[in-house]
Parts: structure tokens; sequence; C-alpha cells
């Protein structure tokens, strides 16, 4: 037996088969264009570490929602950065967050609710083939967390055929 780090940056679901968790999975696979059920793990994970954070701040400061922001300032800036929280949600907010949150925050959906692609998994094809680019640099990972400040800075790389407005699939996606 090994007695190295748990690599896996995901928990698969306690019971294999439960035809609603399956079912409301499957949904938002198809909802946000994720490839396999493990993106779908991998986001619920991170959700699951920022609450268990989230709770351990506020469990040090004793309920003290003020104490505890102190405490985890940079923790909620991180949050307000990539957009998970808004600029007014305290570090309570992070205990009411949903999957779908995080979800919304890839670059993949952000590129999609901007216009960049016809559907989520056209978006996640035009990023995986290094059509799309993030301030400047050319992104390849779906699931790359956007910043809000970066959000308007999300274009098709100059080099691409993509960056022509005539491309048909473009005009398909502009429509």
């Amino acid at each position: 037996m090994s007695t190295g780090k748990n690599t896996k940056g995901y928990e698969t679901p306690n019971h294999p088969y439960q035809g609603e968790r399956i079912a409301e999975e499957s949904d938002l696979l198809s909802r946000y264009g994720l490839k396999n059920k493990e993106e779908f793990w991998r986001a619920q994970s991170e959700l699951r570490s920022m609450r268990r954070e989230a709770r351990r701040l506020l469990g040090e400061a004793q309920g003290d929602v003020d104490a505890a922001q102190d405490a985890g300032a940079e923790f909620v800036a991180r949050l307000r950065r990539i957009g998970i929280l808004g600029d007014n949600d305290d570090i309570s907010a992070v205990l009411s967050l949903d999957v779908t949150d995080l979800l919304e925050r890839r670059l993949q959906t952000v590129a999609y609710r901007q216009g960049f692609a016809s559907s989520t998994q056209q978006a996640r094809q035009f990023i995986v083939h290094g059509h799309i680019t993030v301030d400047g640099a050319r992104v390849t990972r779906p699931s790359v967390k956007v910043d809000v400040d970066d959000e308007g800075t999300i274009a098709f790389d100059e080099n691409s055929p993509l960056a022509d407005d005539l491309h048909p699939e473009r005009a398909e996606s502009q429509e």
C-alpha cells in the first residue's frame, strides 16, 4: 500500500446509483458542456473545500462574522475576484453557494455567455483548439476560472481563422 498523498482532485458520490442524482448531474453536464462527470465532481469538491474553509473560519471566530471576515480576508477577496461572491457578500454567503455558481465562472461558460460560441460544447472546442485568448494569452483549458476583471479581455486569437467576422462558425454564433 502506498503512503503518498491522495492526488485525486475530487470525490465520487457515496452511492453508485441514485436515479435522481444521476439525472441532475446529467442535466448540469449538458447545460454547462462538461466532458464527463469527473469535471462535475471536481467542481463539487472545490465547492466543498470552500465551504469547509468558511466553516473553519467562522468556527474559529465562534460565529462572529466580522472577525471571521477579517481572518479570511484573502479567501473572501479571491472568491470576489473570480466572481463567486458579490462585493456586498460576507464569508457566511460561502455556505449558501451552489455548484452552478462555480460552473458559471468557467472560461467555457463565460465565453458562451458572451456570444463567442453558439453552445457551451462549441465554446469548449474553441478553447481546446486554441481559438480563445484571455487578456491576450491563449488559454486551452475550459475549466479555468475567469476573474471578473478579465471578462472583458476574452477574445478570439488574432491568428485564429475565427478572428475573421465572416467565418461560418462565427456568423452562426453571432445571431
